[in-house]
């Protein structure tokens, strides 16, 4: 962490998956001194003496001054959520990691002052080794963008878009991407189970080699393609099996219209 413990605590908006793992992260990170948590139905393995949990934002102390405001809910709740919170317009920053909705969204919601973040995490962040992309409305100074680049660098890696329309192409790539990679294991381990591998051992390596080599990308100063070539000799078995999948019709064309697909659907969700 940058500092000390922010004495105003965070206030989390939602705790379910993501909700939990940016608490987490928090906690173990010491970002602040104290956690208050809108949640009706709190996780009892989440709750800690620096956690204190509302059922609903009715209950929230008048006298609240919150560092920042989380949004971790369901899309389709915040109509019913965001407007409780337009009285922190003025006072605290806002960072939503709802998916699809954009930052004119909560300037409806929450009024044309407010300080807005939207943020795009994805699933690693369980483990600590998410990335979040995040874009700003021009209400949230350096030091709303610092506060909240802070909050989501506690579970993983940030980047910062100045255009907001690249949330739909993040939102592709690295927010949908965790189910692609889930998707080559399974698709790895079945192939070696039609090519005779039992199929716990199957399972077995094709998660560990894809666990490993994403971890080789990731430490390696190599690009990803200079790390494919070394492990590729000419007429040999990893050879064999890049001439189809680097084929016309091979992974890239596919992968190409899938991350499309995302992207238009992000869209069409925002809209």
């Amino acid at each position: 962490m940058s500092g000390a413990p922010l004495v105003r605590p965070i206030l989390l908006v939602g705790c379910g998956k993501m909700g939990g793992a940016l608490l987490t992260g928090w906690r173990e990170r010491g970002i602040a001194k104290s956690y208050l948590v809108v949640e009706p139905m709190m996780p009892a393995s989440m709750r800690a003496t620096e956690v204190t949990v509302y059922a609903d934002p009715k209950a929230l102390p008048a006298d609240l001054a919150p560092a920042a405001i989380v949004f971790a809910v369901k899309p389709q709740a915040l109509d019913d959520v965001a407007p409780h919170y337009r009285r922190y317009a003025r006072t605290a920053p806002f960072l939503s990691i709802c998916a699809g909705k954009t930052i004119a969204y909560f300037a409806r919601q929450l009024g044309p002052d407010a300080a807005i973040v939207r943020a795009m995490p994805n699933t690693p962040a369980a483990i600590g080794r998410g990335i979040a992309v995040l874009c700003a409305n021009p209400a949230a100074d350096y030091a709303a963008r610092a506060l909240c680049g802070e909050l989501l660098a506690a579970v993983g890696e940030i980047a910062w878009v100045e255009d907001e329309g690249l949330i739909d192409a993040v939102t592709a790539v690295s927010g949908s991407g965790p189910a692609y990679v889930f998707l080559l294991i399974e698709c790895m381990a079945v192939a070696g189970v039609e090519a005779g591998l039992p199929a716990d051992l199957a399972m077995q390596l094709a998660r560990a080699t894809v666990a490993g080599s994403g971890e080789l990308a990731r430490r390696a100063p190599e690009s990803a393609a200079q790390l494919r070539e070394a492990v590729t000799s000419p007429g040999g078995t990893t050879r064999a099996a890049l001439d189809v999948l680097m084929a016309k019709d091979g992974l890239e064309p596919l992968m190409k219209k899938a991350v499309a697909a995302a992207t238009r659907r992000s869209r069409e969700l925002a809209d």
